[in-house]
């Protein structure tokens, strides 16, 4: 047994022999590590080449919107049906040491470490050949450590069991040309409608640089980028003594045509919404996100391709070109909570991060039928009336408060609910949040489903709260469906490979959540968004698309300072649209801030087959015609008049005060 007194003592005065036995101790513990790795990698034995099943996506109406992106064999070639000159240039370009290394290049990996190191990321890639092969057969392309760690032990166990052609082979039929191409010869007849043993050096050069980063060096979408990355692999192939320089000047030279097509053609239906699929894959199956992609699994969703096109359509009509204004968008049935439709971003390839389901977003005046909802279950009716003027609102803890109305337009005299819902008088708002207290507008929203964090504070009706636009479409169809709670879902059915049906979708029985009565009310009174009667010293905030609609929809617009929102509704379908920078810098231009509303309008009238019928009336409800100033029946004197909907016993008895025939 050694005696630790003794060993202490054998290098108290000796530090050099100190440092030297725990920079052996060190080593030692890495040889046994790697080691006890190599031996496992052995008692496993060699892994699989098969290639995968690859799970499949498909709409409502069981056609085909996409499929995982794994590994795709119907261009597989051998690898001396691959030209020497591709072979060679994609060594360069990826991994000059591949025949030389073990699977993992330390010089490059030390580099690039020291790089990451200093941007505290994993940005800098060191991959070699066998990793990123590895990497394409069983494991996702995120940018983790515990990716890495599982991508290096795959590796390890390749390069045990496989000779180099083999793993160059698989590589070259399998690594991802962009465009939804895999493997070198479908990229080849893809860009450039021929086989790989017949491109051109320039060519070659221009297509084994994709890869590294196939968006970015996309030659349909970024041909100077492309060329960049050409130049590159050209000047290592003569420095390595694979051309000479006469090949590499004129291959530099050439000009090169690729194929132009069609920007969507081999593009998923739907990025973003195949992403929350997946989400929602794993909570049903119980296994990870490779399992599930490479299961061959069937996967019926609730897509409406109609729906998901027109949302599509809209967002290329109405999105600003050449901006980095983004968009977050979807549409739900609320009858039931299937989504049909979702947008996550202008660019799935340039940023899949979700910002319908990711992206919390102040609500702004979107967040106001929550409080009239309170309103109305706390003695408010549709012609409640209160001033509107410059407030200056003294609050418990001293402070003041002074909400201001668009561009400071104010009525000086008492309002309506339904006009000011209708022009979005943030006065009345306020007032009427202070009255009912901010803590009882958080319990509404909670009500409503609202799961983000919310501080009752009296600028909370005016929409301070940050939320998510999945989060407010799920409320807003609580309003189209008569107040019933849903949860929402994107998938109805799943099969196996075999055919065999895992998982059906059975629709829970729907609870009442929120008080029938005042959801109907208060989903008339959001109609007047759209209905100039209810102009006077605002316009109502829906007048710029009212002309472009052919059916009755309640909504409620929203902005603030960087954030543009549109959420409406019919008895059978809610549309929610965001519009922001992701930097939350301030929304300046014209088109930026009315592109919600228009999108929300095309997406809502291409859908007309699900805008039928009208929003019924539950029992104890009356309606009345009421001139919208006064607040008061309207009489043969008023200039205009709507029908409002009061509960029984609420509506007024007195004809209008203000508009009377003159003595």
């Amino acid at each position: 047994m050694i005696d630790k007194n003794k060993l202490f003592n054998r290098f108290k005065h000796k530090p050099f022999a100190w440092i030297l036995f725990i920079l052996l101790s060190f080593i030692s513990i890495i040889c046994l590590f790697f080691v006890g790795l190599y031996t496992y990698a052995l008692v496993l034995g060699p892994p699989s080449l098969s290639t995968a099943q690859n799970t499949i996506y498909l709409s409502s109406d069981g056609t085909k919107i996409g499929q995982e992106k794994t590994i795709e064999t119907r261009d597989w070639i051998e690898l001396e049906q691959i030209d020497q000159q591709v072979i060679d240039a994609t060594i360069q370009a990826e991994d000059k040491r591949f025949y030389e290394h073990n699977g993992f290049d330390f010089k490059r990996i030390l580099a690039a470490a020291l790089i990451d190191l200093k941007a505290l990321s994993l940005e800098e890639g060191a991959s070699t050949i066998t990793q990123q092969y590895a990497r394409n057969l069983y494991l996702s392309h995120e940018k983790t450590w515990s990716r890495k760690l599982r991508e290096a032990f795959y590796t390890i166990r390749l390069e045990l069991f496989y000779d180099k052609d083999t793993l160059l082979e698989g590589y070259l039929n399998t690594i991802y040309y962009g465009h939804g191409k895999y493997g070198i010869e479908a990229a080849s007849q893809f860009y450039f409608q021929k086989q790989n043993t017949d491109l051109t050096l320039a060519e070659t050069a221009l297509l084994v640089g994709i890869p590294n980063r196939p968006s970015y060096y996309s030659p349909i979408n970024h041909m100077k980028h492309a060329k960049e990355r050409q130049e590159k692999i050209l000047t290592s192939l003569f420095k390595e003594g694979k051309i000479n320089q006469t090949k590499r000047f004129l291959a530099s030279l050439e000009h090169i045509t690729v194929n132009q097509v069609d920007q969507n053609q081999d593009k998923d239906l739907a990025p973003y919404f195949q992403d929350i699929v997946m989400e929602e894959l794993k909570s049903i199956i119980k296994k990870d996100e490779q399992a599930i992609r490479t299961g061959g699994y069937r996967v019926y969703t609730t897509l409406d391709k109609m729906k998901q096109q027109a949302l599509q359509t809209a967002t290329n009509d109405y999105m600003p070109k050449d901006s980095e204004l983004q968009i977050g968008a979807i549409v739900m049935d609320p009858t039931n909570g299937a989504i049909r439709g979702l947008i996550g971003g202008t660019n799935y390839v340039d940023s899949p991060f979700n910002r319908a389901t990711q992206a919390k977003r102040m609500a702004g005046s979107t967040f106001k039928p929550f409080l009239y909802y309170t309103a109305l279950t706390n003695g408010y009716t549709a012609t409640t009336t209160l001033m509107s003027q410059p407030t200056t609102f003294m609050l418990k803890d001293g402070t003041s408060y002074q909400p201001s109305n668009y561009n400071g337009y104010y009525a000086d005299k008492e309002v309506t609910l339904a006009q000011a819902l209708a022009v979005s008088d943030n006065v009345y708002a306020v007032k009427t949040n202070l009255f009912l207290t901010p803590e009882r507008l958080v319990e509404t929203a909670k009500s409503f489903g609202i799961k983000s964090n919310i501080q009752p504070v009296p600028s909370l009706a005016l929409g301070t709260a940050s939320v998510s636009v999945k989060e407010m479409v799920t409320a807003y169809s609580m309003l189209a469906n008569g107040g019933k709670s849903l949860k929402p879902y994107t998938i109805e059915k799943i099969e196996k490979a075999n055919g065999d049906v895992i998982y059906k979708h059975i629709e829970s029985k729907q609870k009442q959540k929120l008080d029938p009565q005042a959801s109907f009310i208060l989903t008339q009174l959001m109609t007047g968004m759209f209905d100039t009667n209810l102009n006077g010293y605002m316009h109502v905030t829906g007048e710029t698309i009212a002309s472009n609609l052919t059916r009755t929809y309640a909504g409620k617009s929203g902005t603030t300072t960087s954030d543009s929102w549109m959420i409406g509704y019919s008895p059978n379908l809610v549309a929610g649209v965001w519009n922001g920078y992701d930097d939350n810098r301030k929304m300046r231009k014209t088109v930026d801030k009315q592109a919600a509303k228009k999108i929300w309008a095309s997406v809502m009238e291409a859908s007309k087959a699900d805008a039928k019928g009208s929003f019924i009336a539950p029992p104890g409800i009356v309606a009345a015609y009421v001139d919208p100033t006064s607040g008061e029946l309207s009489s043969a004197y008023c200039e205009t008049s709507r029908l409002m909907y009061f509960v029984e016993g609420t509506e007024p008895t007195s004809y209008c005060s203000i508009h009377r025939p003159k003595d």
